[in-house]
């Protein structure tokens, strides 16, 4: 058995393993457990009712948080003519097109996040062994394969987020920092599940949420009351 350290034991004794706290509880709690010398993320982890292997039980969308993620992302665009004007004007880090894709291929990652216009995508496709693993690869269903460059740069960089469940079926995303105030992470974490249910398959069947909980990046998790958190979230 791995060895805990002190502030880790400290950690669990303010967490009854027993319970199912609701969701602005848990919130409040990972917020008190976030104790690493860095300003820790607080994250979402759902196991979900679906079986990834099948196609049509995929979960995968976006979000755009409230209150953002405390987190900037560089943004790069692949476009061309008219389409890289408009991405510099909207903020987009760094912007270019097929220059783009070779360098990228060269190894270079000095960013978090990539849009492409429709017809740049020929290009851009050989980038999926390095941008696929990654969860850097564009896609329509996620907005970030689009003409309207304006509005994707801009919903990035004010916190929209991605989120896709795993092999596992379970989605792991962070939604805020410790740094932050207590009513903007419950926000953001509101957003965050209320995304998720948004995104349930049609060819899930039975339970959707098996089981939620909330943690800071290096703390201890709190479970939550799935059935009492979407709830809250109709509210």
């Amino acid at each position: 058995m791995a060895k805990r350290s002190k502030r880790y034991r400290a950690l669990l004794e303010k967490v009854d393993k027993n319970k199912l706290y609701g969701l602005r509880e848990a919130v409040a709690l990972a917020k008190e457990l976030a104790t690493a010398k860095f300003d820790e993320s607080l994250e979402m982890h759902v196991r979900l009712g679906v079986d990834p292997r099948h196609a049509d039980q995929q979960v995968r969308s976006t979000v755009v948080l409230p209150h953002g993620t405390g987190i900037t992302k560089r943004v790069v665009v692949i476009a061309s003519g008219e389409k890289i004007k408009e991405a510099q004007e909207a903020g987009a880090d760094f912007v270019g097109g097929d220059d783009i894709v070779q360098k990228i291929e060269g190894g270079w990652l000095d960013f978090e996040a990539v849009i492409a216009t429709p017809d740049m995508m020929k290009s851009v496709g050989r980038l999926g062994r390095i941008l696929g693993p990654r969860g850097m690869m564009p896609s329509a269903k996620t907005g970030t394969v689009t003409f309207d460059l304006a509005t994707a740069v801009k919903e990035i960089k004010a916190g929209k987020v991605e989120f896709r469940v795993d092999k596992f079926g379970i989605v792991h995303n962070a939604f805020g920092k410790a740094s932050f105030d207590e009513e903007k992470l419950y926000e953001n974490a509101k957003a965050l599940f209320g995304a998720i249910l948004k995104a349930k398959p049609a060819a899930a069947k039975g339970q959707y949420v098996k089981s939620l909980a909330i943690a800071p990046t290096m703390g201890v998790g709190v479970k939550v009351d799935a059935a009492a958190a979407q709830k809250e979230i109709a509210e």
